[in-house]
């Protein structure tokens, strides 16, 4: 069975990332597009502003960061066909998450990767 991977876009591209998705609204600074690696940016589903700014990458809020970006993956609109995105290339393949904050434990590829889960269990 394939799987998801969350990992920083800093770090090297694995034989086993498969497709590749930047999952963060703003593109990585000292990333170049053209030899990313990234095979699709899904900016559109990344965390509001709003909420990116209260969280502030604060380990002692991610619980209700992860709350409150749940909430938002359900009321957005381009949720629905980045699950169905993922669905269909996890059908051939892996998928990596990427992200750019420093905590491994605490970001919003970790939330995107339970939401889909979950969701490959109904």
């Amino acid at each position: 069975m394939n799987k998801i991977f969350c990992k920083r876009v800093y770090d090297h591209q694995g034989e086993t990332d498969g497709f590749r998705i930047l999952v963060d609204r703003l593109w990585p600074r000292g990333i170049r597009k053209d030899n990313s690696g990234i095979d699709l940016w899904a900016k559109e589903i990344a965390p509001s502003g709003e909420l990116r700014k209260w969280y502030r990458h604060d380990p002692e809020r991610y619980p209700e960061f992860r709350t409150r970006y749940i909430d938002e993956l359900f009321s957005n609109p381009a949720a629905a066909e980045f699950s169905t995105t993922v669905k269909t290339k996890l059908a051939s393949g892996n998928v990596t998450f990427l992200y750019a904050a420093k905590d491994n434990l605490h970001n919003n590829a970790t939330v995107i990767k339970c939401w889909i889960e979950k969701d490959l269990e109904v």
